[in-house]
């Protein structure tokens, strides 16, 4: 059986570390508190630099039911040329692009470390955990390539063991490749399907799944029973 320790992915634990663009400090943007200070004009070009290049910076906050954790550091220009859904936060006058952060209640630090690193480089390295939650974000951030990316990883890695779980993940995140995976191996294997602790869990979850595996498996028997046509 596999233990769900994050709420919508069937694998794996979290861990915490973070990515930063060269150069900017770790931490969210601060009120300016300092109105009766006088600067020198090295120190008004430093700031008005630092402030330029803040500009171009959003803050992504993994938020875990209320508390803020590391921020990750990315250009505006790169979420938004990645993702249609970070162009409109960033481009039009919503909170994110106020007060550039962005807070994120989908993954873990860890794997929002590693989709950043995926917009700027087109790479990541997966495991069963990390490839769902990256599709999670890359569902709801609409990332389709790394979308189709973790599908097929999670495809390599089915067994009858995660069959029901993937299924029911896929269905969740509208992964289609997964579920016609998942119920392909499923159908193959309707003898040992009751026996699974899963498939009771789902049977309770979201029964209207059930029933479409066995509409699946009733359907692949008609077509398999049925006469081939002799041209």
């Amino acid at each position: 059986m596999i233990r769900r320790t994050v709420r919508y992915c069937p694998h794996g634990s979290r861990r915490s570390h973070h990515h930063n663009p060269r150069g900017v400090n770790e931490h969210l943007p601060a009120e300016d508190d300092d109105d009766n200070h006088v600067h020198s004009v090295d120190d008004t070009s430093d700031s008005e630099s630092e402030d330029n290049t803040m500009r171009c910076l959003s803050f992504l906050v993994a938020s875990d039911e209320g508390v803020d954790s590391v921020p990750v550091l990315a250009h505006r220009a790169i979420l938004a040329s990645r993702s249609p859904v970070f162009k409109a936060m960033l481009e039009n006058k919503m909170e994110e692009s106020r007060s550039g952060i962005i807070r994120i209640s989908e993954a873990s630090t860890e794997a929002l470390n590693v989709f950043v690193s995926y917009l700027y480089a087109a790479e990541a390295s997966l495991n069963e955990q990390m490839a769902c939650e990256l599709l999670v974000l890359a569902e709801k951030y609409q990332v389709k390539h790394l979308k189709s990316y973790c599908e097929k990883f999670l495809i390599s890695k089915l067994n009858w063991d995660n069959s029901v779980v993937n299924y029911s993940f896929a269905h969740q995140h509208n992964a289609k490749l997964l579920v016609d995976a998942a119920l392909s191996l499923i159908t193959n294997n309707m003898d040992k399907l009751t026996k699974q602790v899963e498939y009771r869990q789902l049977m309770e979850k979201d029964a209207r799944l059930v029933v479409d595996i066995y509409e699946a498996y009733l359907s692949k028997q008609v077509n398999t029973a049925a006469p081939k046509d002799k041209g």
